[in-house]
């Protein structure tokens, strides 16, 4: 089954910000790494709790992996 999901453009910025922020952190030796921690710690609590989720018509499970596709398609691009 093709989920096709339009997200607001800043849910999947958000999304996109996580990747970067995960590989960032992810790399050997990162810089500054506590920084980068907190920041990951503050996109997800913003992915999880942003308005769009709360919408009845949402199917959570698959928009969330949908979100993280198109998320990740909007990193690359970067």
């Amino acid at each position: 089954m093709v989920l096709t999901v339009v997200f607001p453009h800043d849910l999947v910025r958000l999304q996109a910000d996580w990747y970067r922020t995960y590989d960032a952190l992810a790399a050997p030796r990162p810089a500054r790494p506590t920084v980068l921690r907190y920041r990951l710690q503050v996109l997800s609590a913003r992915l999880c709790w942003h308005p769009y989720w709360s919408r009845q018509e949402v199917v959570v499970p698959a928009g969330r992996e949908e979100l993280r596709r198109q998320g990740r398609a909007l990193e690359r691009q970067w």
